[in-house]
């Protein structure tokens, strides 16, 4: 989210559920069926151009200057400005607006600083137990605790702080905060934000929190599209033993459950150690294909009753059980495919946020929000970076390296190849027996949080706090790890964990989740500021869960001894980037068209993100992957429950590269990682210059694949040199 949060780690990442997780009092089956009011137009009420109302400001600002002097003006117009433009006429009439601003602003001074630590306080306490109380509701449809009840959906869809908003400025709180404090723009963060002090910075995220004045009906719809998708997400599993192709005995192990994708692709990348693998591979690729054309038939999904020929699409009664069906399925056989559903749930996403654009300055769109106001990156900087990576001629020679190594033409699903990785000498089944053997239960995993974390390079000392401020769950979903917003609280860290204990894939999930909670008990516990609290944007937690990630071999005892380990690491990581580049820049074109397609169907949805897959597939694989029109690059979950997530995972895989370079310098892993964490929420740019000294930049990675290269480049008659290179 998270990939984990790449899965949310999604997820989902952290922040992605904790946005999910955003109010709504009503089942997600209820949402198509339930009639809403459609929400109130921003324009009926806004006393900006009144007459009145700008007569009422400009006497309030000529009062306050002549009171607290020249020294105030500039806070003063800007204060009074912010508190007009977010007014509306149900706040109270002109002469009302008049009294409260010339009566509430606070001039510098111990007044100030008393009212900028009162409110920190108190929005700590304010968002600390709503998320809390999210977290708890939410329990029984995200942990592996028993059956979900039909009050669990509906336990799940409340959210405590559904109104907060809505709330503050009824009470006028947020008007005291615009009026005191300085909302800023993009422009001013990036251009003087580093000569800013933590205050000042600190500052400018109090009043960011009210950057827009989205109406509470707004939200709840917004939130309910997310939780309905995750849902959806959620649930979205594939038997794999029930997978046919005709031609000879069950490909996958009894009971092999997997959730799309990251289950399905992380099976794929294991089965790069198995000597008969390829079949396996091109299984699931299959079956990936079906699912982002939707042609999957819908009574497969999460049904061990019957199985599946991916190749055909036939569907027959299984003549196996190896795992109880959840309920609802029955073995029934039935060839009718899913319908576009899992583009019905990506346009409800997308209708919901569509609704919040009126309240934003210059009507901006998600996809402006996404870039300008979360991630603080300009849409065009960020694709420009992941474009320079599908646009290196590293790709081609990291490719022509990868077929020698196989001994094989390249096929699309190489796209996520993993020999490179140490693990790529074992098989997953060696994996699975010692991580089960390790972490029979989450709490086995949990009691080992110290040892591995002293194993990582963390103090003894660090080691025991980090410990006694995360939790482990196991998860119902691919996992995640959500942070706690209160310094009273505790972070949470999801995985699943079998029958048999934790496999290698939970395994993995569950280090890349753990290295999410160690950025947010460092980032909250031991900051400054609480309102600094967190990183610039997901791509920053993911990027330093994936430090953690690329050593879970180590923590396991299995370390690596490839005199080329260097250069190994660097062909992992640039062929991972270059993998998620493609997806970021598909998510991308997909919210372009739903931006400029407001009216659009599931079926023209689906055909527009088919059509971008294809055409990224075209422009930068093809030629190195063979096949034409593929569309693997769209299977990501994200995309459909993530809001414009995936983009994060391109990024964040270039800022860990550079994290991981200077990290590799440290003596100890666990003091830098702990400084970089206490940078807290400023931009990504003063954020990676703070951190490394230098900008967010893909020239580090692209020199370390092109000296890689140049060590391990294949002799040209060498063994799988695929055609077209």
């Amino acid at each position: 989210m998270k990939e984990s949060r790449e899965r949310r780690a999604v997820f989902m990442s952290s922040l992605l559920l904790t946005a999910a997780c955003a109010a709504a009092g009503i089942s997600a089956k209820e949402i198509e069926s339930t009639p809403r009011r459609a929400p109130a137009s921003p324009a009926r009420s806004l006393p900006a151009a009144d007459p009145a109302y700008r007569s009422a400001s400009e006497k309030a600002k000529a009062d306050l200057i002549r009171k607290h002097g020249a020294a105030e003006k500039a806070r003063i117009e800007r204060g009074v400005a912010q508190v007009l433009d977010s007014w509306r006429a149900e706040d109270g009439p002109a002469r009302e607006f008049g009294t409260f601003v010339t009566t509430e602003f606070i001039p510098r001074g111990p007044g100030l600083d008393a009212l900028f630590d009162r409110l920190e306080f108190a929005f700590e306490r304010i968002d600390g137990h709503n998320l809390s109380i999210a977290r708890d509701l939410r329990w029984a449809t995200d942990v592996e605790s028993g059956p979900i009840l039909p009050i669990d959906e509906r336990l799940s869809g409340f959210e405590p702080s559904a109104h907060v908003q809505d709330d503050l400025f009824k009470n006028r709180v947020a008007f005291v905060v615009l009026l005191n404090f300085p909302r800023t723009t993009l422009q001013e963060r990036l251009g003087s934000g580093p000569r800013w002090s933590r205050r000042d910075w600190a500052e400018a995220r109090l009043a960011g929190r009210f950057e827009a004045r989205v109406p509470a009906e707004v939200t709840q719809r917004i939130t309910t599209a997310l939780v309905e998708a995750d849902a959806y997400i959620s649930g979205y599993n594939i038997y794999l033993h029930h997978l046919v192709d005709g031609a000879g005995p069950r490909l996958f192990p009894a009971g092999l459950r997997l959730i799309t994708h990251w289950g399905l692709r992380d099976e794929l990348k294991a089965r790069y150690t198995d000597p008969d693998g390829l079949a396996r591979q091109r299984l699931i690729a299959r079956v990936m294909e079906r699912i982002v054309l939707q042609e999957i038939p819908q009574a497969v999904i999460d049904n061990p009753l019957l199985d599946w020929n991916p190749a055909t699409n036939a569907v027959t009664p299984s003549t196996v059980k190896d795992a109880e069906a959840p309920p609802g399925r029955t073995a029934q056989p039935s060839s009718e495919r899913e319908a576009d559903v899992r583009y019905r749930k990506w346009l409800q996403v997308a209708q919901a946020e569509r609704l919040a654009d009126p309240y934003y300055q210059g009507r901006q769109g998600h996809l402006e929000r996404r870039f300008n106001l979360d991630r603080e990156i300009p849409e065009a900087e960020a694709t420009a970076l992941l474009t320079s990576i599908l646009e290196s001629p590293a790709g081609r020679d990291v490719a022509r390296i990868i077929a020698a190594r196989l001994r094989r033409p390249l096929e699309p699903f190489d796209v996520w190849y993993a020999g490179f990785k140490p693990r790529a000498r074992y098989s997953e089944a060696e994996l699975d027996a010692l991580t089960r053997r390790r972490f029979p239960t989450a709490a086995a995993y949990a009691e080992a949080i110290p040892s591995l974390l002293k194993g990582l390079g963390f103090t003894s000392s660090q080691a025991r706090f980090l410990a006694s401020h995360i939790e482990v769950d196991p998860s119902r979903g691919a996992g995640h790890a959500m942070g706690a917003e209160r310094r009273d609280d505790k972070a949470h860290l999801r995985t699943r964990v079998g029958r048999e204990g934790m496999d290698y894939k939970g395994y993995n999930i569950a280090v890349h989740e753990m290295g999410h909670n160690v950025e947010q008990v460092f980032s909250l516990n031991r900051i400054d500021h609480w309102l600094l609290h967190g990183v610039p944007n997901t791509a920053f937690t993911e990027a330093l869960a994936f430090v953690f990630q690329s050593r879970d071999l180590r923590l396991l005892g299995l370390h690596d001894g490839d005199p080329e380990a260097d250069s190994l690491r660097a062909l992992e990581e640039f062929w991972g980037t270059r993998e998620i580049a493609g997806v970021g820049l598909v998510d991308i074109m997909a919210w372009r068209f739903l931006q400029d397609h407001p009216q659009a169907t599931p079926a023209q949805l689906r055909d527009a993100v088919v059509g971008a897959a294809r055409q990224v597939w075209n422009r930068y694989y093809a030629d190195l992957l063979g096949g034409r029109d593929v569309v693997l690059l769209a299977i990501y979950s994200h995309m459909v429950d993530g809001a414009l997530y995936t983009p994060d995972y391109g990024l964040g895989h270039l800022i860990a590269f550079q994290l991981d370079q200077h990290f590799r310098k440290q003596a100890r892993l666990g003091e830098e990682f702990e400084r970089v964490s206490r940078i807290g929420r400023v931009t990504p740019d003063l954020w990676m210059r703070t951190a490394v000294g230098g900008p967010l930049s893909v020239e580090p990675l692209l020199q370390a694949a092109k000296q890689a290269t140049e060590r391990l480049r294949p002799p040209a008659d060498a063994p799988g040199e695929a055609s077209g290179f």
